[in-house]
């Protein structure tokens, strides 16, 4: 009944702001424009059509909010009257009274606001669909005194996320018991990926924790900077940060008057997107132009300022690898190693014919090279490749499905700052030098001084257990010798690392001999 309710919710207030003329006025058939018509009988929509779709998602909710946010940085495939309207969502959603923000404040620390800070601003700075952020003057343990800026969450949120995620259950089932497509498309494995990141980003502890976790990921990259957590100060409803001050990345003329070099920009947010993703497997995962802003400030210009951390993106080693192979491959436009590594993943059933797959690879991808930003639509291209995985049963990874999402983000960024931006040879250079750092030495040698300590405390345990074994019945005895033979292996591989990095360093020292000698000659 619940979910019921709301989808009769949904259905009002798509009726209300005249959504569903939005959709009919779209179709070129004279017969559904006559539709729209006629549904818009008695119903005042003299409002502009993009602040009543804006208006609608704020009605709406969070999440709708969310695929608003996510629209708004595609201004390659929205009109600007809509794309503008859609761009509010980013920072500026209604904010919710100040008095409640206090409340939700003091019930958070026990302690009355102006003894927690010396100064708080009452209006907010931002507001977006989760939370509202103040400015405030915080006196430290120390008695220092720190601009900060307090985040507090929205109130009653959890009720209507769960609503909406039970609808999207509800369809998600549907979907995959009704679609042919069901089963290779994992609707509910989607929603449920879906789900935990709304609920992360209910925990403003969590999102204080990514954002410490990211600030020591990036600190020797020297492009982006994140603000400090203040952790006396942190609760699941309120979050007190450094405050930062920058320029919203949105206002380009603004930072192109002040020096700020855009092109190099867009390069260097392709190269943070990267660096989080292959080195780190931890990645900012809601990069709007709302959570962005640019560094004005003599020591730090030029640089990145990230700000909302409700959602990271992680990925395993085994994902890591199998999705930089096929970047690699794609930069060098090797398809048929694309295919085979969609084969070996295990995405497309092992029957799959790899000339095939190339083929259809390459009529989707090859038309994009040598292109500038401008003249390529990344979301065009993954709606190519997705009809071309209907062909061959490509399976859905949920896991992958943020990553997808950010990317889009990522392009739409690009394409705002620099729409002569080659995102191909921009990202091609990093890809193939973390491929070098994965595969090679470097990573051989940071494997065994990991490993070092655990062969350390094995070996010389392996007489006793060969003595263990000997004594034991023969059940106990096959389950210490798949014991002994584990480990066994593991010394083996240590044991051939160590050969492989001596004989890797003699090979280097003769190598340089030969080349002294040759520059003596």
């Amino acid at each position: 009944m619940k979910r019921f309710l709301r989808g009769v919710a949904i259905l009002w207030v798509v009726f209300r702001f005249g959504l569903d003329g939005l959709v009919l006025d779209s179709f070129q058939k004279p017969w559904l424009r006559m539709i729209s018509r006629i549904l818009s009988v008695g119903r005042n929509l003299d409002a502009p059509r993009g602040q009543r779709l804006r208006e609608a998602l704020e009605r709406l909710g969070p999440i709708f909010v969310k695929f608003g946010q996510v629209l708004s940085t595609r201004r390659d495939l929205l009109p600007a009257d809509i794309a503008d309207e859609l761009a509010r969502l980013q920072d500026r959603v209604p904010p919710f009274d100040p008095d409640i923000a206090i409340a939700t404040i003091e019930r958070a620390f026990r302690r009355p606001v102006d003894v927690v800070f010396t100064s708080f601003d009452r209006t907010p700075v931002a507001s977006a669909s989760i939370a509202q952020v103040h400015f405030a003057t915080l006196r430290d343990r120390n008695g220092v005194e720190r601009e900060v800026a307090v985040k507090v969450l929205r109130p009653g949120m959890l009720p209507v996320i769960e609503k909406d995620l039970s609808l999207m259950r509800m369809m998600a089932g549907w979907v995959e018991s009704l679609s042919a497509d069901g089963k290779r498309l994992k609707p509910r494995e989607v929603v449920a990926e879906f789900d935990n990141y709304l609920h992360d980003e209910l925990d403003l502890v969590r999102e204080a924790a990514n954002a410490a976790q990211l600030r020591r990921n990036m600190q020797g990259l020297d492009l982006v900077l994140i603000p400090e957590m203040f952790w006396d100060f942190c609760h699941p409803e309120v979050m007190v940060m450094q405050r930062m001050n920058g320029v919203p990345i949105s206002q380009i003329d603004r930072l192109r008057d002040a020096g700020v070099d855009i092109p190099k920009l867009a390069r260097d947010g392709v190269t943070i997107f990267f660096t989080q993703v292959f080195r780190d497997g931890f990645f900012h995962a809601d990069m709007h132009p709302g959570n962005i802003q640019v560094s004005l400030d003599p020591a730090t210009f030029g640089r990145y300022i990230s700000l909302d951390f409700g959602i990271v993106g992680t990925l395993t080693e085994s994902d890591k690898e199998y999705l930089a192979q096929n970047f690699v491959a794609f930069f060098r436009r090797d398809y048929k190693r694309v295919a085979e590594l969609h084969i070996e993943s295990g995405w497309v059933p092992p029957e799959t014919r790899v000339n095939d797959l190339e083929s259809a690879i390459r009529a989707v991808c090859e038309p994009y090279f040598d292109r500038p930003l401008k003249e390529i639509s990344l979301g065009m291209v993954l709606m190519r490749l997705f009809q071309t995985s209907r062909r061959f049963h490509v399976e859905i990874q949920p896991q992958l499905v943020l990553l997808q999402k950010t990317l889009l983000n990522i392009e739409g960024l690009g394409r705002e700052l620099d729409p002569e931006l080659d995102l191909w040879s921009t990202a091609k250079p990093f890809l193939e030098k973390w491929m070098l750092e994965q595969m090679g030495p470097q990573r051989l040698w940071r494997e065994l001084r990991a490993e070092a300590p655990h062969y350390a405390k094995l070996i010389p345990e392996l007489p006793r257990l060969v003595y263990d074994a000997l004594r034991q019945r023969p059940a106990d005895q096959q389950h210490l010798l798949r014991e002994l033979l584990e480990t066994q292996k593991r010394t083996n591989r240590l044991l051939q690392g160590i050969i492989f990095a001596g004989v890797g360093f003699v090979l280097g020292l003769l190598l340089v001999q030969l080349l002294i000698r040759i520059r003596l000659f």
